[in-house]
């Protein structure tokens, strides 16, 4: 099990990065939150989870720990693997996913782009008991403190994660805005959630 890996941020894509170890480039995929935390060329830690498969080896990495605890302890869930559970941490932090679970918050779950209502309700059945109550966990740094992504990054992110190509999901992004269903330029004011949904439709139907 690789724990963290800690050296120096090579390269950094929409999907993830590339982390300088010994003289190793390690590839690892993020959520747009830990990646707003890596710049090429300086040095960085990110805990990791080592997701093994019959014909591969894939490396997760978050900014927190709990990230990567949450992350994992999501893939428990019947029908939720590290894509899906990667997409979750996307769109909510973990204590708001742990808010959502505990509360039973069908529509917060559905917000993530892959889950449907009896899909959030399984997860609710089969994690509430196990993500624990939000704010329980102490040594995790503030979003508040983290240079957060751009809404485009996030929703960008969130469709390669889901497993679509960088370009169709630049395009799809594009579309939408010709179509003024993104209306608003400020990261803040953009339903990030909803964003992805709609992009996830018209990828869809392509």
């Amino acid at each position: 099990m690789i724990a963290h890996l800690r050296g120096t941020v090579a390269g950094v894509a929409p999907d993830g990065a590339v982390i300088e170890v010994g003289g190793v480039g390690m590839r690892v995929q993020c959520t747009p939150g830990t990646l707003a935390t890596l710049k090429p060329g300086e040095p960085a830690q990110v805990a990791t989870s080592l997701v093994v498969r019959e014909d591969s080896l894939t490396l997760y990495g978050f900014a927190s720990d709990d990230e990567r605890n949450v992350f994992e302890l999501l893939q428990t869930a019947t029908g939720v693997g590290p894509r899906l559970a990667l997409a979750m941490l996307a769109v909510h932090a973990p204590d708001a996913l742990r808010r959502a679970v505990s509360a039973e918050d069908l529509g917060a779950l559905t917000m993530v782009p892959g889950i449907g209502k009896k899909g959030a309700q399984r997860i609710v059945l089969e994690l509430k008991d196990r993500l624990g109550p939000p704010g329980e966990v102490g040594d995790v740094p503030p979003r508040a403190a983290r240079r957060a992504p751009s809404w485009r990054d996030q929703v960008q992110s969130g469709l390669v994660n889901l497993g679509w190509p960088a370009r169709d999901a630049d395009q799809a992004i594009a579309a939408l805005e010709d179509e003024g269903v993104i209306s608003a330029a400020d990261g803040e004011q953009v339903n990030v959630a909803a964003v992805l949904r709609a992009a996830l439709r018209k990828l869809s139907k392509q």
